[in-house]
């Protein structure tokens, strides 16, 4: 009886095991029939800020040769709004078949920190496809204002508190925690106006209802070249390629100060692999494209293309970084 016991154990934990070997090869067949069958209708991308922001730019430019690669259209679907909230949870609940992913800036893991309350987990929610790029920020004054310098800047903040205020693509975003931040180590007064993304903060500052905005290269850098915007300096520790003859701040007596942005794609929680890396790979293709590299470059922007595992790491990494930041800075959402 016990024999009969022990065997019927084990050929029940035998089966067990066959069975969920079987699931495991069922599961990666079914991903492997997903990627080789996807993409079969338009992907839409989502850009939670209005068109020709940062963001919409650096994302387009790689969605368009990225659909000539997959054989789809990529319709980008610009939903801005509550600081790049409210299209990231378009995307958190859509449905994880890689047919809608987002774009978003640095700003889609610093949000936690200032919004305690969201409706969403950036990193939970989530699966990393690729970092696009690393771009530098640039402070920029309209070209109409008698402010030529960084020095003068802070000489006109000293004299006059409380009447500098400073643009952002919204609250969180890093345009606001270099504005932030620079207050705290220059001791100026300066007020923080959010926008709903780079474009409309960019047309108030060339129009003088604000007086300064630390701007992301890429949207910027129309601006520069066309003499509407004057930029003063860069926030990282090297100076950017696009614009070598600029100082940046830590030069100009902020030693340490280096502060940049990035972007990339990501896909709701529960999308297979086998999309998300041949999502990962048709933009990695898309980056390498001469005509690409020359736009990002134009634009003051770096292009990456990494893999979906590194992305994912880089995530939990700028988390923790740019967690440290607003609490050394005290920004807050307005």
């Amino acid at each position: 009886m016990n024999i009969f016991f022990h065997q019927s154990r084990l050929h029940r934990a035998s089966y067990g095991v066959i069975v969920a070997v079987m699931g495991l090869l069922a599961v990666a067949g079914v991903q492997a029939q997903s990627a080789s069958a996807f993409p079969s209708k338009t992907i839409r991308l989502i850009v939670p800020y209005p068109p020709g922001g940062p963001t919409d730019l650096t994302a387009r430019l790689v969605a368009v040769e990225m659909g000539n690669s997959l054989g789809q259209t990529i319709f980008v679907d610009n939903r801005p709004g509550a600081s790049g909230m409210l299209g990231a949870e378009a995307v958190a609940r859509a449905e994880p078949d890689g047919y809608t992913f987002l774009a978003n800036a640095s700003l889609h893991v610093i949000n936690s920190s200032i919004y305690p309350d969201m409706r969403f987990d950036a990193l939970k929610d989530f699966v990393p496809v690729t970092q696009l790029a690393a771009v530098p920020l640039v402070l920029v004054v309209p070209a109409s204002s008698p402010i030529k310098s960084l020095k003068e800047l802070v000489d006109y903040g000293k004299k006059n508190p409380g009447k500098l205020n400073f643009g952002s693509a919204g609250n969180a975003s890093s345009q606001q925690l270099a504005g932030e931040s620079f207050k705290t180590v220059a001791g100026l007064d300066m007020q923080h106006v959010p926008y709903k993304g780079s474009a409309p903060a960019l047309t108030d500052l060339v129009g003088g209802q604000i007086q300064l905005m630390f701007d992301s290269m890429p949207s910027a850098m129309p601006f520069i070249k066309s003499g509407k915007l004057r930029a003063l300096a860069v926030t990282t520790e090297k100076r950017a390629q696009a614009l070598p003859d600029l100082p940046t701040i830590a030069e100009l007596g902020y030693p340490g100060f280096d502060i940049s942005t990035w972007y990339g794609f990501w896909a709701p929680k529960g999308t297979p692999s086998s999309i998300v890396a041949k999502l990962a790979e048709a933009a990695a293709r898309a980056l390498k494209q001469p005509q690409i590299v020359e736009q990002y470059s134009t634009m003051g922007a770096e292009p990456v293309g990494s893999a979906p595992a590194e992305f994912a790491k880089y995530n939990a990494s700028e988390s923790i970084k740019w967690a440290e930041i607003v609490r050394k800075s005290g920004a807050k959402a307005n």
